[in-house]
């Protein structure tokens, strides 16, 4: 992997050029997929809300504020809007523990990453016979028993797959961490289909909706096309989105500050050039749902509505993400309609 190592001049700066605001692209007028919202969701959203903060006792007023502000609930609703509620509750419960994962991971170092990594996947893979005292481990085997007694094989085999992939990915973005490295957009690109975590959301899909779908078809190279472009578009603008928040913590592991790099763009020129990219994915989306193969009247079914599950995480992350107070704190409509952001001051 071809990498920079970061010395310490601010993300804003890269290029040399000073700034105090960017400017969105108008992705939400880009993508005109429809929202639907699950009709479980308040029912799901309080009860794992409830399942989250059982047993935390490092959970601070504050963090549990935060959590409220996440919305990961309305998410997970818009998301996985005709699941049914026990299927719902799983996909929030696991909605809410990625984001808690993800919180964590961005203060630990690689090895707290490697073994927060060994406890969770040795529960998945072994929930009966792998014992631990960790809580992340108890909520693992908590939500994947009750995957398990609803799921079929394949989606359960797909979800500990990438949710394996999830986490070599995120020990490597730790060790990039610590070393002060930023990739090559090539490298970034890749390691960050993984750290998004989309890989496994998307075996919920199936699980969700209770299909049944071969794995030879999922192993299609459209059906791949299709979730590698939804996986891209949901974790490219989430790069935009978050940035503010990032480049005041110093943070690099976010596509505007590699193009910055790679490329000598300014800081809103690297707006535009990932804005571009999200504008790309979901016409790549678009194209591949035309050129979708037939498998016959069944499984043609199916696969339409793993499809438009794809759909609803697009429409569904680009609208939460001015809903929910992770990005923008309280002001995200006014974000959403005007689409400036003014840039949070380094923080020491």
């Amino acid at each position: 992997m071809q990498a920079t190592t970061y010395t310490g001049t601010t993300p804003t700066a890269i290029a040399g050029i000073a700034s105090t605001k960017i400017i969105l692209p108008d992705l939400v007028s880009h993508c005109s997929f429809d929202i639907k919202i699950n009709r479980h969701r308040k029912q799901a959203t309080a009860a794992s809300k409830k399942w989250l903060f059982r047993g935390d006792t490092n959970l601070t007023l504050k963090k549990r504020r935060s959590f409220h502000g996440l919305k990961a609930g309305l998410l997970t609703s818009m998301c996985y809007p005709d699941a049914g509620y026990p299927q719902l509750r799983v996909c929030c419960d696991f909605m809410n523990y990625l984001f808690n994962l993800d919180n964590l991971s961005d203060d630990m170092d690689m090895t707290g990453t490697q073994t927060t990594a060994d406890v969770v996947i040795n529960s998945l893979y072994h929930p009966n016979t792998y014992h631990t005292s960790s809580r992340a481990g108890r909520m693992t085997k908590d939500y994947w028993r009750r995957l398990l007694s609803t799921s079929t094989r394949g989606p359960q085999q797909r979800f500990v797959e990438t949710f394996d992939f999830f986490f070599q990915a995120i020990t490597q973005q730790a060790q990039d961490r610590e070393d002060g490295v930023i990739p090559d957009l090539e490298s970034y690109i890749a390691l960050r289909r993984d750290t998004s975590g989309c890989k496994p959301c998307w075996a919920l899909i199936e699980y969700a909706n209770n299909l049944n779908i071969p794995d030879e078809i999922m192993e299609h190279p459209v059906i791949r096309s299709l979730g590698e472009a939804a996986n891209d578009l949901v974790t490219w603008s989430n790069d935009l989105f978050s940035y503010n928040v990032e480049q005041s913590k110093g943070d690099t592991h976010n596509m505007i500050p590699v193009v910055m790099n790679e490329q000598g763009l300014d800081l809103q020129s690297a707006v535009d050039f990932v804005g571009d990219l999200c504008k790309q994915s979901i016409d790549r989306f678009n194209d591949d749902r035309i050129n979708l193969p037939s498998w016959g009247a069944k499984i043609d079914k199916e696969v339409g509505i793993y499809v438009n599950g794809l759909a609803h995480w697009i429409v569904g992350s680009l609208h939460w993400s001015f809903e929910s107070e992770r990005y923008f704190g309280k002001n995200g409509r006014d974000v959403k309609s005007t689409r400036v952001v003014d840039l949070l001051p380094r923080r020491a």
